[in-house]
């Protein structure tokens, strides 16, 4: 899927969310590629021939199978997945169905994927082996979910969890059930295309990962589909066993299965597909003439705003950008023409480069992908916010660049990249003493609270994460990454939002929950962090052997015990006890799922910084379900599968 599709996917997907797929095998959703047509009888159809039946014969032996065919300028390149569960005649018969419809779905087209529920077949006339393809689409579960708190905090721990293991297993393949006493259960699995590299696999899968505050909050399933990776989420079982199967995480028991269709709401299901196929063929022209019109008129708005990117608030400019506009051949000089050899980092927006200036200065490039969520907003958010703010724990942003369709944030160069890769690092790790550590807590609350209280600007980061904090030469904490951020006026306490954006695990409960954000989601954030930095454990990968499943309950339980000097960081020889204390202290009080209760980062820089200080008990943290017999076992009914026609609201990236 080539970027150039997006537009007529954003147009399309709404419209066609309550229609169904006008084949007998029923295909979640296919996507003709615009790549040129082929001719009868021409070379290109004999060899995409040859390749077809190439995948359909040797593909369900291993479940994975990527050839070629032919030689340029007819070489047809070709990829059939079977999901990891599925055994060897179920494979052959969903690639039978795939080599049949994609053909009829998009005739003579020189590229095309198609996605089922047990496989997908793509093909085209350019290489895309070993590359991960950003394109993704969503399947959403209409059924609401009870419990969306503790559901998604857990989801989201699940997830980083199988993203890691998928891509380090031969299949690149895993499944997890979890279920916690009394709260939920839940059946995930994360697959990737097996020509990935790890790195890429890890990546495509974070990226989809990505999209779930965006497409299923609140929603007790849902499905993230792309031609390199896809997962789905279930509060039934809806795979198969399987030897790749995780065993149950069981942290408890009880929990309520979901209900499962009924057959007489199936069966009205299916006379309405049927009914709409003569639609489909009727609706199709209309749309692509309005496609047309669409596509014409985004074109020119985009060159009309690159030309000119407005401010922020038209009562009160911020900034003039054009002060600080970077022209593209500069920074095509700096970073070698963005060459791999200077790549620091990729995350969900793009990757970032490293460039050194004419004149000598060295700088951090941040090259935005084109099918990257952070668009012109997010970009006008981090260049009129951040180039107004000066802090030694913050980044400091130089400028921007918006030229043939580029668009990059140049940033002071820090050398020693971010937090996460020295503190969950097992020998970096132990560069990070108690007193370095210590600093680091001290520096991001000094930066958060020049945010939210300190600045003439009123900042929200609602993205405060170890990858989110630079360490400089010195060690010196630096928060970055401003994509995300939200301005408030000095008298606003709190705003509401349809787009959950942030990172599970990071997330206060009433913004994963209800989209309600203010300076105390930041102020959450930071008492998770800090927990990780004390104790060396990521949360969103968290999980004990007597079933703790998230670093908060880990922490509360040794609170409640007396014996929370047993959570330090294993590789901290030596440490203040008094000073971890109320380090670990304040962090629970940041925690407390009563966001009025939290504290505001002024508070929280005095308590650092004053043993005096009086400070009250903490409770419960938000998401915390303590000693609730972690270890007694529970018997998960299975449940029925469910159908692609239970589905609804397929919609792009």
């Amino acid at each position: 899927m080539k970027s150039s599709s997006s537009p007529l996917l954003i147009i399309i997907l709404p419209l066609l969310s309550h229609l169904t797929p006008i084949t007998k095998a029923d295909p979640l959703y296919q996507i003709c590629q615009n790549r040129g047509n082929y001719t009868t009888n021409s070379t290109y159809e004999s060899n995409l021939n040859l390749l077809l039946h190439t995948l359909f014969s040797n593909g369900p032996t291993t479940g994975f199978l990527n050839d070629t065919q032919g030689s340029s300028p007819n070489q047809v390149f070709g990829l059939a997945l079977c999901r990891g569960d599925t055994d060897q005649s179920a494979c052959a018969s969903c690639l039978s169905n795939a080599v049949q419809d994609v053909v009829q779905l998009c005739p003579y087209q020189m590229g095309a994927i198609i996605w089922y529920e047990n496989c997908q077949l793509r093909y085209s006339n350019a290489a895309f082996f070993s590359k991960a393809d950003p394109s993704l689409l969503y399947l959403v579960n209409t059924i609401n979910i009870s419990d969306p708190g503790p559901f998604f905090f857990y989801l989201g721990g699940v997830l980083s969890s199988l993203t890691d293991q998928a891509a380090h297993d031969t299949r690149m393949f895993a499944t997890k059930e979890v279920v916690v006493k009394g709260v939920t259960e839940m059946y995930v699995l994360v697959q990737c295309t097996r020509d990935l590299s790890p790195n890429s696999c890890d990546q495509c899968l974070q990226d989809a990962v990505g999209q779930i505050p965006a497409c299923c909050a609140g929603k007790s399933g849902g499905r993230v589909v792309g031609a390199s990776c896809n997962l789905r989420y279930e509060k039934y079982k809806f795979y198969r066993k399987s030897t790749l199967t995780v065993e149950p995480v069981v942290v408890g028991g009880g929990g309520s299965p979901a209900l499962a269709p009924s057959k007489t709401t199936m069966a009205t299901q299916g006379s309405k597909k049927n009914a709409l196929r003569p639609i489909v063929r009727v609706i199709i022209p209309v749309l692509i003439l309005f496609m047309i019109a669409c596509i014409t008129f985004v074109c020119f708005l985009k060159k009309k705003i690159a030309k000119n990117v407005p401010n922020q608030g038209d009562a009160n400019q911020i900034t003039d950008i054009d002060t600080i506009v970077f022209h593209l051949v500069t920074l095509r000089n700096a970073t070698n023409d963005f060459s791999e050899e200077n790549k620091l980092g990729e995350g969900g927006f793009g990757i970032v480069y490293k460039g050194t200036l004419q004149d000598g200065q060295e700088i951090a490039v941040k090259r935005l992908s084109k099918s990257s969520s952070q668009g012109l907003e997010e970009l006008r958010n981090e260049v009129v916010l951040v180039a107004q703010l000066h802090h030694r724990n913050l980044v400091r942003l130089l400028g921007c660049c918006l030229e043939e369709e580029e668009k990059l944030l140049i940033y002071e160069f820090i050398p020693n990249t971010s937090l996460n890769n020295f503190l969950f690092d097992p020998t970096k790790g132990g560069e990070l003493t108690w007193e370095t550590r210590y600093k680091i807590i001290e520096g991001i609350a000094r930066g958060l609270q020049y945010l939210h209280e300190d600045s003439q600007l009123k900042i929200i980061h609602r993205d405060l994460k170890a990858s989110n904090v630079l360490l400089d030469e010195k060690l010196i904490p630096k928060i970055s990454d401003f994509g995300m951020a939200r301005l408030f006026d000095m008298d606003q306490t709190q705003c509401n939002t349809n787009r959950v954006v942030g990172t599970y695990g990071y997330m206060a409960p009433e913004y994963a929950m209800h989209g309600l954000y203010s300076i105390k989601s930041d102020v959450f954030s930071f008492g998770v962090l800090c927990l990780e930095i004390i104790t060396g454990k990521k949360n969103s990968h968290f999980c004990t052997s007597d079933g703790v499943f998230d670093l908060l309950s880990h922490v509360w339980r040794y609170w409640t015990k007396g014996k929370v000097l047993e959570v330090v960081d294993p590789v901290l020889d030596d440490f203040p006890g008094n000073k971890v204390m109320q380090c670990i202290h304040i962090a629970l009080l940041c925690v407390q799922e009563d966001a009025i209760i939290r504290p505001n980062m002024s508070s929280v820089v005095l308590m650092l910084s004053n043993y005096s200080t009086s400070v009250r008990v903490p409770s419960r943290p938000a998401f915390s379900f303590g000693d609730s017999e972690p270890n007694q076992p529970m018997l998960i009914e299975s449940q029925p599968m469910m159908s692609a026609e239970d589905f609804t609201e397929l919609e792009p990236r």
